[in-house]
């Protein structure tokens, strides 16, 4: 199996290569820009695996397929992108969330293994996959949502929620009056239901709300702490692996 990476961050890239070690697969190669990517598959044999992030430092990584047809087998890496967990579902390989988890890197290397055959048989479509992130299709995300409180149900609207965060196993939603409500979901449900231009997940633990954003604070390592209007019981921190993108997303 041949595998490569293509990432703009050298220190992930590298991460990666050990954990793709560790799990038996070696990585001939690593690229790091859209231009560097179309100049390698124009003169090389293309891999079996790529695993493939999708902001590169000079464009989007799905410019690298406008230039070149690639069929090889995808395994996204990104630190979010709404689209591109749409995407890997066309391509039915998988999606990692940075920073990737050792035990999920393990599970998408399996599920690659075991849909080989299958694979090696399919063209890939990336002009629907570039569409979906690109000129996402207009869709309907999750406007409203319920929790029990006692013997009743609470009617929750997507826009009083400040933040979805998880705990002790639970996910939460908290409301702009205070109140922290246990919803009957998980915060990998709601990557496909919240409004990717309202809601981000900061890290494995927050979703935030841009409209009940008090303040945004310099944090350590190069992370961000975020303030909202009425949350406070917990600090909120944008991991450092998701800052370029919050930023791009609070544009």
């Amino acid at each position: 199996m041949t595998t490569i990476i293509i990432e703009d961050e050298k220190p992930s890239a590298r991460r990666l290569a050990r954990l793709l070690a560790d799990l038996g697969v070696e990585v001939t190669t690593m690229l790091h820009s859209v231009e560097e990517s179309i100049d390698w598959f124009k003169d090389n044999e293309h891999p079996d695996l790529i695993f493939l992030d999708i902001q590169l430092s000079d464009g989007l990584s799905f410019e690298i397929f406008d230039a070149v047809e690639v069929h090889s087998a995808i395994i996204f890496t990104t630190a979010f992108d709404e689209y591109a967990l749409q995407a890997f579902k066309l391509n039915s390989i998988d999606y990692l969330l940075k920073p990737i988890d050792d035990e999920e890197l393990e599970m998408a290397v399996k599920k690659y293994r075991t849909r080989k055959p299958a694979l090696q048989k399919m063209a890939l479509d990336f002009e629907d996959i570039k569409r979906l992130l690109v000129d996402p299709l207009e869709r309907e995300y999750k406007k409203r949502f319920t929790a029990r409180v006692g013997q009743h149900l609470k009617i929750i609207n997507a826009d009083e929620v400040e933040c979805f965060y998880s705990e002790n196993k639970g996910t939460y939603a908290a409301t702009s009056d205070g109140r922290n409500y246990l919803l009957d979901t998980t915060l990998e449900n709601l990557e496909r239901e919240l409004e990717p231009k309202t809601f981000f997940r900061v890290s494995r633990k927050f979703y935030v709300n841009i409209d009940h954003i008090k303040d945004i604070i310099s944090y350590t390592n190069s992370r961000l702490q975020i303030k909202m209007k009425r949350f406070s019981e917990q600090e909120i921190i944008v991991s450092r692996e998701r800052v370029r993108d919050f930023k791009l997303w609070l544009e």
